[in-house]
């Protein structure tokens, strides 16, 4: 089989355009896949995304709601889980191109701007939650190691002003993708069949939105390949030392039996949201790790191809594209499923419950209390 010289390499055996150029003698010239995957394969990743874009939007639109319209659900906590529901709704957005390019990866109709942006779009969201994962664990454990240092520096206003700065940085460094991506024509000019069966006619469209050659020969892939691997595996790292240090604290204390009632009752709270915080974790790093590693094989096989490699990269990138939505769509789920709080103001929005939140210990009535070592953030979900 010919090799085609683009970034999006077929396996032999998912092509569903047969090709027949095999013989010594044949002078015909071989047409491009139509598709880099077998049809029930497509049809099957397409009905899985679909199914998570339904789950994943309305989801991510109840969190983005329910922080936004209950007053004891606006915690520094909840704000930076807003903050990633809003990034993983721009990422459903980019979605039907995705599936587009899976479908039919040329022509690229739709301009080179559009190339550009949604990828855009993709990364920079990428990189704004793995850093708001880290900056609310970072929250985490000042708020539990450290409680009346973080009843100073965990307000409201500092939060929003952090979200913001994290969102520049993460635009800042997507930016490199408007130069590496961008829409180029194949250097073989495959013929359309009918004008290849006639002998005349022009090539076919073979306009491709994909890493661009300039990005490969320039090393530009190389540094954003370490640049991404960076984002995911620092951030990974400093989330498992702050989770056993925070695991630590939790367990010491739980330990004394000199402690008040009001500080037994908030680390209890703690750990409740700890639990939560570390299976979003967990579920982010386990929908990530798969894409990231079939990025890097990918980069391998561009720079020294190897069919090993080819096979390697093509099935990695078929399980990361669906555990890639399923990332942004699994984070309501798992606060539904451990937050009762969480539960409440949702059932509150659809109006299956009172519009005042029950008596308890909300976050107004503990401050309430006079407790010096209470933070706004101890009693988010």
């Amino acid at each position: 089989m010919p090799s085609w010289p683009n970034q999006s390499e077929c396996l032999s055996h998912n092509c569903t355009r047969e090709e027949n150029y095999d013989a010594p003698g044949d002078t015909e010239p071989p047409l491009p896949p139509l598709h880099l995957y077998s049809i029930p394969l497509l049809t099957a990743i397409t009905v899985a995304c679909t199914l998570l874009f339904l789950v994943g939007v309305a989801g991510n639109v109840m969190t983005i709601l329910v922080v936004s319209k209950y007053r004891d659900m606006r915690t520094t906590t909840n704000l930076y889980l807003c903050s990633m529901a809003v990034s993983d709704l721009l990422i459903f957005f980019c979605m039907p191109l995705d599936l587009y390019r899976m479908w039919n990866y040329r022509p690229w109709r739709f301009g080179d701007a559009l190339c550009k942006l949604f990828q855009f779009v993709s990364e920079s969201c990428t990189y704004s939650t793995i850093l708001s994962i880290t900056a609310l664990s970072v929250e985490r454990y000042l708020a539990i190691c450290f409680p009346l240092r973080a009843k100073a520096l965990v307000t409201k206003k500092r939060v929003r002003a952090l979200i913001l700065f994290l969102w520049t940085v993460s635009l800042l460094s997507a930016g490199p993708v408007f130069v590496m991506v961008g829409v180029e024509q194949d250097s073989m000019g495959f013929p359309n069949f009918t004008s290849w069966m006639n002998g005349t006619g022009p090539a076919e469209d073979t306009r491709e939105c994909r890493i661009t050659n300039f990005a490969v020969a320039s090393g530009l892939m190389e540094a954003m390949v370490w640049l991404n691997s960076l984002f995911f595996f620092m951030p990974v790292f400093c989330l498992t030392v702050l989770y056993s240090l925070i695991g630590r604290r939790l367990w010491q204390r739980h330990k004394e039996t000199n402690i008040s009632s009001r500080v037994a009752h908030r680390d209890k709270s703690n750990r409740q949201t700890i639990k939560m915080l570390v299976v979003v974790v967990l579920a982010f790093v386990l929908c990530w790790l798969p894409f990231h590693v079939g990025r890097y094989l990918h980069f391998r096989f561009l720079d020294s191809p190897s069919p090993l490699l080819l096979v390697l990269s093509q099935y990695f990138s078929m399980v990361s594209v669906v555990l890639f939505y399923l990332s942004a769509a699994i984070n309501p789920i798992l606060y539904n499923t451990m937050s009762w709080k969480y539960r409440s103001a949702a059932a509150r929005l659809f109006g299956l419950a009172d519009s005042q939140p029950a008596r308890g210990r909300t976050a107004s009535t503990v401050k309430g209390d006079g407790s010096s070592l209470w933070t706004e953030s101890t009693v988010s979900f």
